[in-house]
């Protein structure tokens, strides 16, 4: 980036920040009355006075290109906590996300205990897996450029870390060459084999899919992580396999889903509703005329379902739950597709679209354009869906049994759709006493009359700490959707026994507000409510 002070450049910025004003406003201009024009530009004045005091005072040379990048980011800020400025970077990310795929060799990479860049797990099928790269080699250099040799280049930046800068050279056009100096085995620097692999970059595909297995009575559990292009696909595969495999019940697992694409969605329900059933729609602000927003679109199911209609289904949800996730739980619901089980959902009922700059270059605007609806006629946005079956976990309990999932494959990337959920998985349980053992009762009291009651309680709570981390975690609301679809296989028993009534599940903000008002009042003076 080039530092830019000239008065003719200050103007030339200035006026682009008019233009992307007017642009940003939808050619407002095109429809101001006379004299409107000014008072908008009266309006951004404070812009261009702020940007002179920068210029001519700041005690650094500015990056105006970095201020004014940070000044978007600011004016977006202001509107809700969904819309936003995206960076060249973030914006490439966003893209490789969002179409399941990214130009690369295809390998997870984390530190190791010695702080070394380290093989998690290649990518089944990727160009790393066909050469021969395995998990847990330790990568040394890349293009000939060693470890050591980029934390130096990295020395003066901060934010720089290890990890970022090697996942930077090994990414890069597909077609093109990477070369990995590779250590494999041993004890540490200086041991081990010593490999260099040449590897051909290509498109690899991300995985939306993070659990897949069949538990016990042929119940079949997905996870899902978020809503990319290939979602749908990679899920129809899945529930095909398990449907050979004599699946004869089905758990959708959304907890931890913040959502993704409008479209995932759609195709998702596709999976499990009949054809023509609405999923969602959406309404942006009307014209000044009153036309219907750009933004406005129906979405239906346009394909017969993989699930069989009659085979028991349920949703697990936690407060995590959002946007698409949000969608495809309030579309089951409402058609009466799936039981939901698990704690009321976040409550992002808005559609972003993604608007590219021309400048900066490469960035763009992710901007709130609509609203969706679900098919109970009702915006859920900051309010959320609530479960049919209510299994709340505290934010400690959710944490840990993340943390237990997470670290299930740590020593072996093999089970890396085989997470410990605890027994509801059939995973050993370990039971650990819930106070200390008579001996450590003994220690901390001979700690506390030599050091004192502060160093003994801290000792106590670490105890307390260590045996909590040993003790396995149960996923709860894993288990009671198992529990409920072990109770019957007919799916209309099931449906009639949890299935709660739609508007007392899907309600706008302000309506679940004024119950909650009302309950609130009831309780208060039953009678001054109900006479």
């Amino acid at each position: 980036m080039r530092n830019r002070s000239s008065k003719s450049e200050f103007l030339a910025l200035l006026t682009f920040l008019i233009l992307a004003t007017l642009v940003l406003t939808n050619g407002f201009a095109q429809r101001m009355k006379p004299g409107e024009a000014v008072d908008t530009f009266q309006q951004i004045e404070p812009v261009a006075v702020v940007l002179t005091e920068i210029l001519d005072k700041y005690v650094y040379d500015p990056d105006l290109d970095h201020v004014i990048e940070g000044a978007l980011a600011g004016m977006m800020a202001t509107l809700d906590q969904h819309s936003s400025f995206i960076p060249e970077r973030a914006l490439q990310e966003m893209k490789e996300d969002t179409r399941g795929e990214f130009e690369g060799i295809g390998i997870t990479i984390k530190p190791n205990d010695a702080g070394e860049v380290m093989v998690f797990s290649p990518v089944k099928g990727s160009p790393a897996a066909k050469a021969g790269i395995k998990s847990f080699d330790v990568i040394t250099a890349v293009d000939g450029k060693t470890a050591q040799e980029m934390m130096e280049e990295g020395a003066d930046d901060p934010a720089f870390r290890l990890l970022d800068a090697m996942a930077k050279r090994i990414r890069g056009p597909r077609g093109t060459y990477v070369n990995l100096t590779i250590r494999r085995g041993g004890d540490g620097p200086g041991t081990g084999e010593i490999i260099e692999v040449k590897v051909k970059r290509a498109k690899v595909p991300l995985e939306s899919i993070k659990e897949a297995r069949l538990l016990d009575g042929g119940i079949g559990y997905i996870r899902i992580s978020d809503f990319k292009d290939n979602t749908a696909r990679d899920l129809e595969k899945r529930l095909e396999e398990f449907l050979d495999q004599g699946m004869r019940s089905f758990v959708l697992d959304l907890r931890w889903n913040p959502g993704g694409l409008l479209t995932a969605s759609q195709q998702v329900c596709e999976l499990f509703l009949p054809k023509h059933s609405l999923v969602t729609y959406t309404r942006g602000r009307k014209s000044e005329d009153g036309r219907p927003s750009n933004d406005d679109m129906v979405l239906k199911t346009g394909r017969s379902p993989v699930l069989p209609k009659e085979m028991p289904m349920i949703i697990l949800v936690n407060d995590q739950t959002a946007s698409s996730s949000e969608i495809v739980t309030g579309a089951l619901q409402f058609h009466k597709r799936a039981i939901v089980v698990g704690e009321k959902t976040y409550g992002k009922g808005s559609v972003q679209t993604i608007i590219p700059l021309a400048r900066p270059r490469n960035t763009a605007l992710r901007l709130t354009t609509a609203l969706y609806y679900t098919p109970a006629d009702v915006t859920i946005n900051k309010q959320g869906i609530l479960p049919d079956v209510e299994e709340v976990m505290d934010l400690d309990e959710e944490r840990a049994l993340y943390l237990q999932m997470t670290s299930t494959y740590e020593d072996n990337p093999e089970l890396v759709l085989l997470l410990n959920h605890g027994s509801v998985t059939g995973d050993k349980v370990i039971e650990v006493p819930d106070g200390p053992s008579e001996e450590e009762r003994r220690v901390i009291e001979e700690v506390r009359k030599v050091m004192g009651d502060e160093t003994a309680d801290l000792l106590a709570k670490q105890g307390d700490r260590l045996r909590e981390q040993k003790r396995t975690k149960e996923d709860r609301q894993l288990r009671r959707a198992v529990d409920i679809l072990r109770e019957s296989s007919v799916w209309t028993e099931l449906l009639q026994k949890y299935h709660r009534d739609v508007h007392e599940t899907q309600m706008a903000a302000e309506t679940a507000k004024r119950l909650e008002n009302k309950h609130e009042a009831v309780a208060k003076d039953p009678e001054a409510v109900t006479h």
